[in-house]
């Protein structure tokens, strides 16, 4: 992932924050054409990019620093969904997973994101889906948006039988293992040649320079604290 931003940003630098901390997700700052933005990136090099309770409570953090100082938001997809387990769920994983989709949902600087590979289940929502009100959101031909993948997806499908799983996957994989049925539901604005992605994001940033995000009068937000 770390190769993919040098890529997209400026001279290829890229100032991480908190790199020894919850390292299964990146965050930092760098420029795209001159303009600062700030990245959130799943890490698949470390526990396969998988989203959390403290790579949930990170990336919702830096969120909403970028939203404070009215920096633009890049996210970067590679997530294979929530970690599961007894521990997770004992330390509040959906209560912590739910800040990041606050922060995302409440921001209201130009956020833009794009799908590399995997966006699976909920942490497919929560890493600024279009439902969260992201201004544009972008898929390599690489991607993969759906619910899970195909071997666990067949298996909870077809549990009363052990016969044909494999061409059952390969249906699965078929339907689901490419980001057109997503660009055809809206989920995506369009699939994208990866070596535009800097050219793409640049070409929006300008767009939204001047954006403005019309919101209820009201005190505060109740975020899940």
């Amino acid at each position: 992932m770390k190769q993919a931003i040098s890529r997209i940003l400026d001279e290829g630098l890229f100032f991480e924050l908190q790199p020894a901390f919850a390292p299964n997700i990146l965050i930092g700052f760098g420029r795209l054409a001159g303009q600062p933005v700030g990245i959130v990136a799943n890490q698949p090099n470390n526990a396969s990019g998988v989203l959390d309770i403290n790579a949930s409570v990170k990336a919702a953090r830096f969120v909403r620093l970028c939203d404070a100082f009215n920096i633009a938001i890049v996210t970067l997809v590679d997530v294979p969904g929530f970690l599961p387990g007894r521990a997770q769920e004992h330390g509040g994983i959906i209560r912590h997973g739910a800040k990041l989709l606050y922060a995302y949902s409440e921001a209201s600087v130009p956020k833009l994101t794009v799908v590399l590979r995997k966006a699976y289940g909920g942490a497919y929502d929560v890493m600024g889906s279009k439902h969260l009100g992201a201004d544009a959101v972008y898929a390599w031909p690489t991607a993969e948006i759906a619910v899970m993948g195909a071997a666990a997806a067949v298996k909870i499908l077809f549990r009363n039988t052990n016969e044909g799983l494999k061409e059952k996957e390969k249906e699965y994989e078929e339907l689901f293992a490419s980001p057109l049925p997503a660009a055809q539901r809206g989920y995506i604005d369009g699939v994208i040649d990866p070596a535009s992605t800097r050219d793409r994001l640049i070409a929006d940033l300008k767009l939204l320079r001047d954006k403005q995000q019309k919101v209820l009068a009201k005190k505060h937000g109740n975020p899940p604290l």
